[in-house]
């Protein structure tokens, strides 16, 4: 008993100065934070105007639209990275299947720009 509570030692130290350094900052955040902001700190700064409707308002599909296409091409072309570091200890099936992995890549921006989807009017 007195060997395993050796091994665990470390672990138990370490998690009660993280419990004791998240309750420290948790009770500074409450004792300092300030109760009574000027507007101007509160006011609209990521979209540059003030809120003036509901949150659950309608938005244009293409925002979501636009991101979602983001996602999907920044993912692929992301897998980009790792297969140009191991090139050269790739073999050639790797190669001819990332061109087919591009070539798919491409297709799908080139049906993505023929539709309009790319087009902000």
């Amino acid at each position: 008993m007195d060997g395993m509570l050796r091994e665990y030692l470390p672990i138990l130290i370490f998690l009660a100065i993280a419990v004791a350094l998240g309750a420290v900052l948790i009770l500074a955040a409450v004792v300092l934070a300030v109760r009574h902001p000027d507007p101007e700190k509160v006011s609209a700064y990521e979209c540059g105007f003030n809120a003036f409707d509901d949150a659950r308002m309608k938005f244009d599909v293409r925002f979501y639209l636009v991101s979602i296409l983001f996602i999907i091409f920044d993912l692929e072309i992301a897998m980009l990275f790792p297969w140009a570091v191991a090139f050269r200890d790739l073999s050639d099936v790797s190669f001819w299947g990332m061109m087919v992995f591009l070539g798919v890549l491409t297709a799908g921006f080139a049906y993505e720009w023929k539709k309009g989807a790319l087009e902000w009017s």
